[in-house]
C-alpha cells in the first residue's frame, strides 16, 4: 500500500509533484512555446493538489521561475518550491559549471529574486564530476556542502538537497544534513538502486529525474517498452502513467516531478497517482527491467 504524501524538509508534499524544466522554449532556453498554456499548466497543477514544484534559475534562464511567479504568486502556504544550483547557461544554451561557493550563493540570490521570495524550502546542489568540468572549475564536495550550510544558517534556505551524485557522495551529503537526493532513475534505468535504498533507510526523499527516460544515449524510454505498453493496455492507462505508477509503488520515499508544457499531459501524469498495480502487473514490470 503506497502513501500519497511524504515529508520534505518538514513540509508534507504530495508524492506526485511537477517539474518546470519543460516550460521554457526548445533546449530549455528562452520563452515558452505557448505562454498562456504554460501559465495554465502551473495553475492547473495546483488545482490538482500538486504542492511540490521543482525548478531552477538556469531553466530559461529565469524563464521557468518567472512563469511560476506570474502564475502562482502570492504562493499558497502549503506550496513547496524547490530549486537547483550548481550550473549556468551560456548564450548558446550550453550547460556550464558554477560550483564555487560564491557561485552557489549568487545563484540562490537569483532564485529568490526571480521567484519573489525571501527564503526557499529546499535548494538542490547539482554536483558535476571533476572529469566532466576540468580542474579549473572543480570544487570539492565538502566545500560546496559547507556553502549550502551557510545558506541555511543565513536564512536563505530552510534546507538543501543534492542532485546528480554517486551513492558515496549522497552518503556524505546526507551526513552533512541533506534532506533529498535527485538522480536519474526509472523502471528501465535502475543503476542508482543503492542510492535509493540509502535514502529509504534514512527516511529521506528520493526524487528521480528522467522518470520516463530521455533522448540521451543509454537511457531507454519507458513508454517504448512492450511490457509497459501491455500492462497499460490491460489497465486502460497510458504507458507513461504505468511508468510513473511503478515508481510510486517501488518505494514510499520516491517523490515524482514529471514535467510538461501540455495541459493534457499534466492531467495524465497527475492521474498516475491513482493507478493501482496488481502483483501480476508489478512482476511483469520488474521483468522488463
Amino acid at each position: 500500500m503506497t502513501t500519497d504524501s511524504f515529508s520534505l524538509a518538514g513540509h508534507s508534499v504530495r508524492r506526485m509533484g511537477f517539474g518546470a524544466m519543460q516550460l521554457p522554449g526548445t533546449g530549455v532556453m528562452g520563452p515558452p512555446r505557448d505562454h498562456d498554456e504554460a501559465i495554465a499548466v502551473l495553475r492547473r497543477a495546483v488545482e490538482l493538489g500538486i504542492n511540490h514544484i521543482d525548478t531552477a534559475q538556469f531553466y530559461g534562464p529565469d524563464v521557468a521561475n518567472e512563469l511560476i511567479r506570474e502564475a502562482l504568486h502570492p504562493y499558497a502556504d502549503d506550496l513547496v518550491l524547490v530549486s537547483k544550483i550548481g550550473a549556468r547557461r551560456d548564450a548558446d544554451g550550453g550547460w556550464l559549471p558554477a560550483q564555487q561557493p560564491g557561485h552557489l550563493k549568487d545563484q540562490v540570490a537569483q532564485n529568490l529574486r526571480t521567484l519573489g521570495v525571501d527564503r526557499l524550502p529546499v535548494v538542490n546542489l547539482r554536483v558535476m564530476p571533476r572529469e566532466e568540468i576540468g580542474d579549473a572549475d572543480y570544487c570539492p564536495l565538502e566545500d560546496q556542502l559547507a556553502a549550502m550550510h551557510e545558506l541555511v544558517s543565513g536564512g536563505m534556505l530552510e534546507a538543501f538537497g543534492v542532485s546528480n551524485v554517486s551513492t558515496e557522495q549522497a552518503r556524505s551529503a546526507l551526513e552533512a544534513g541533506a534532506v533529498c537526493v535527485q538522480n536519474a532513475y526509472n523502471l528501465l534505468h535502475r543503476d542508482d538502486e543503492s542510492t535509493l535504498h540509502l535514502c529509504a533507510n534514512r527516511g529521506v526523499a528520493y526524487v528521480p529525474f528522467f522518470p520516463l527516460g530521455s533522448a540521451f544515449p543509454g537511457m531507454p524510454k519507458v513508454t517504448e517498452s512492450e511490457v509497459v505498453q501491455q500492462v497499460a493496455g490491460r489497465l486502460g492507462a497510458t504507458a507513461a502513467q504505468v511508468g510513473l505508477a511503478w515508481l510510486l509503488h517501488h518505494s514510499d520515499d520516491i517523490l515524482l516531478i514529471p514535467g510538461t508544457s501540455s495541459l493534457q499531459h499534466l492531467e495524465e501524469n497527475a492521474a498516475a497517482a491513482s493507478i493501482t498495480l496488481s502483483d501480476t502487473d508489478i512482476a511483469e514490470l520488474e521483468g522488463a527491467a
